[in-house]
């Protein structure tokens, strides 16, 4: 897997692009049949998932199959990482290219600290309220609502969430009073509209019980490598037309005309960022068996109770 770092246009770190080849369906796979969705790992299934019509939201029910493939995170590591997202993300990198159980799969992928969820809190609401309403709440099942929450960036936890009073959420709740929380790792599955946590259950419960605002890193599909140098090709020839554009008006109109470059640069600068950055939206598999292996793994899963809701 090849890691290139993303810039910010002041030169500061965004980002660590992530090049992966030579890896065809992930670990961590979404399956889809029909409306109905499965995530599996290592063919474990960890969360079944129902699109209600009219496209309003999904019906969820969590199964225990997900474990984390990031190994424990030592308070020695945390302290000395502490306050670098850029160390955290090579790290993590690390994790989800050579741990099984990842989402990554062939293709382009951002891990990034920034995030739309960072921007979402009213200046009057606490970090505590604010990343309560922001989990999905349900355990074992639950409803995402689409509806009410479209583009919300909602979290949806892959188990249940610890209490304040848990063991590890307790020695989290020192190191989010220190500021040497490691981050929490959350991954954007378009087909569910919202995040998914893949690491850090207990440390995003510690930052709530401190009301303090987690540190975040999140992975997402980008522009496959063929669009991306597509997507170039033109914001280069509408660059390279726009600043002919002003060419031609400077050469009828005189020097007081602008050359163009300080409208035009900046535009082009943030056309490129983007296609290296943007969402694309999550990949999905046929599950095999179609509709009817998703039931029976649901019948499986809900022990034969009455899910999903008629």
């Amino acid at each position: 897997m090849q890691r290139i770092d993303v810039t910010r246009d002041d030169g500061t770190w965004a980002g660590l692009s992530l090049d992966v080849r030579d890896r065809h369906q992930p670990d961590l796979c979404v399956h889809t049949a029909g409306p109905r969705l499965l995530v599996s790992q290592l063919s474990r299934p960890v969360l079944l998932a129902v699109v209600e019509e009219p496209l309003q939201g999904v019906h969820f029910r969590r199964a225990d199959g997900y474990r984390s493939f990031v190994p424990p995170l030592r308070a020695d590591t945390a302290r000395a990482l502490s306050g670098s997202p850029e160390r955290w993300a090579h790290r993590f990198a690390r994790y989800l290219s050579d741990s099984p159980g990842s989402p990554l799969h062939e293709g382009r992928w951002l891990l990034t600290c920034e995030s739309p969820i960072l921007h979402g809190r009213h200046p009057t609401t606490s970090h505590a309220e604010h990343w309560s309403s922001m989990l999905v709440e349900g355990d074992p099942d639950g409803y995402i609502d689409w509806y009410l929450h479209s583009h919300s960036w909602e979290v949806l936890p892959l188990r249940p969430m610890p209490g304040p009073g848990d063991s590890r959420v307790k020695a989290y709740r020192k190191q989010a009073r220190e500021g040497t929380l490691p981050p929490v790792l959350l991954w954007w599955v378009s087909g569910l509209d919202c995040h998914l946590i893949l690491d850090g259950h207990a440390r995003l419960a510690a930052a709530i019980a401190e009301s303090v605002e987690p540190p975040l890193l999140q992975v997402h599909r980008t522009a496959a490598r063929d669009d991306l140098a597509a997507g170039i090709e033109d914001a280069v020839g509408a660059y390279e037309s726009a600043l002919a554009r002003f060419a031609g008006l400077r050469a009828f109109h005189g020097p007081t005309v602008p050359d163009g470059a300080a409208t035009t640069g900046p535009q082009f600068a943030r056309q490129l960022r983007d296609l290296h950055t943007a969402r694309q939206p999550t990949w999905s598999w046929p599950l095999p068996g179609g509709e009817d292996q998703w039931w029976r793994i649901a019948h499986e899963v809900t022990v034969g109770n009455a899910w999903p809701p008629a």
